[in-house]
């Protein structure tokens, strides 16, 4: 039998969780729609393909449509970040660096992990199978294909690791041409407009290549990896810093749920070859921030 105190505190607590429940809405009433970003890694429409499930996804679980918008390039992402237009975006490790360092306030949340239970992907540098390279230094003075300067594994990865072992690509290559994305490099260096091209690859059977040949793009028999870089920061999702804390605190429980809540929306991400979304921050993105300092470096000296 319920007694006088036992009904305030039924009503204190029914209280609290209207309250609550108000509160927790309160950030619908600016953001009656939000903007989700993704860096050029394939064509428009397989970008478009690739994420309508998981913008249904999204915009089921946080109560408000989820508008996908396809950029030309990463810059657009980054721009569209530092003028408050996208409030959740897809980068790699250097556009989100690249965002950091020029004053976008924008948080890292989550980033996958891969089936193998890693974290992180490599950059590579594909030539064709049948060509004579076996080296990368059988390169000297050939074209490679970049995807675009804010390109992690397309771009300031590959520059970075070359150096390493005594490679300065702006003189060792003849030319560079930007691709603008991973598939456009793979293609170019199928045509013969490029020697080499730079690309993202997490294994032997997930990579821009395996998903270009699961769409009928390319054949996987016909490029061979010259090069490998180390294990780079896994590629980000990042919201806009001064969003409100109910609403950051929704979107990581909707990622997070995502793989078991909606399973079909979530493997279609990846073509099936992530495990799951893994909390991330800034701090796991530091040693990227350096390496694309360092990069910046490189090119102004030869600017």
């Amino acid at each position: 039998m319920l007694n006088r105190r036992h009904l305030l505190s039924a009503g204190a607590i029914a209280l609290a969780f209207t309250a609550s429940a108000a509160h927790a809405d309160d950030w619908k009433a600016k953001y009656k729609e939000l903007t989700f970003a993704v860096v050029p890694a394939e064509n428009a429409s397989g970008v478009a393909d690739r994420y309508a499930p998981f913008m249904e996804y999204l915009a089921r679980e946080l109560g408000v449509p989820v508008k996908l918008r396809i950029a030309n390039d990463y810059a657009a992402v980054i721009e569209g970040q530092r003028a408050g237009n996208i409030q959740i975006a897809f980068y790699g490790p250097a556009s989100y660096s690249t965002a950091y360092m020029t004053g976008v306030k924008t948080e890292p949340f989550v980033t996958t992990r891969n089936q193998d239970g890693s974290v992180g992907y490599y950059s590579v540098i594909y030539v064709k199978a049948d060509s004579p390279y076996k080296d990368i230094k059988d390169l000297k003075g050939k074209t490679i294909g970049f995807v675009d300067p804010n390109s992690t594994s397309g771009y300031n990865a590959p520059r970075f690791f070359l150096h390493k072992i005594g490679i300065d690509a702006d003189s060792f290559f003849s030319k560079s041409i930007i691709t603008g994305s991973h598939e456009n490099g793979v293609i170019a260096l199928d045509k013969g407009t490029v020697d080499c091209a730079a690309d993202w690859w997490n294994s032997d059977t997930d990579s821009n290549l395996t998903r270009m040949v699961a769409k009928g793009m390319a054949k996987k028999e016909d490029f061979r990896v010259i090069f490998k870089s180390g294990l780079l920061a896994g590629s980000p999702y990042a919201y806009l810093s001064d969003l409100p804390a109910d609403l950051k605190a929704a979107i990581v429980k909707a990622f997070m749920d995502a793989p078991t809540k909606n399973k079909a929306a979530y493997d279609r991400l990846s073509d099936g070859k992530d495990k799951e979304f893994v909390a991330v921050t800034h701090k796991d993105y530091e040693n990227t921030v350096d390496m694309i300092q360092f990069v910046n470096d490189m090119r102004k000296k030869h600017s």
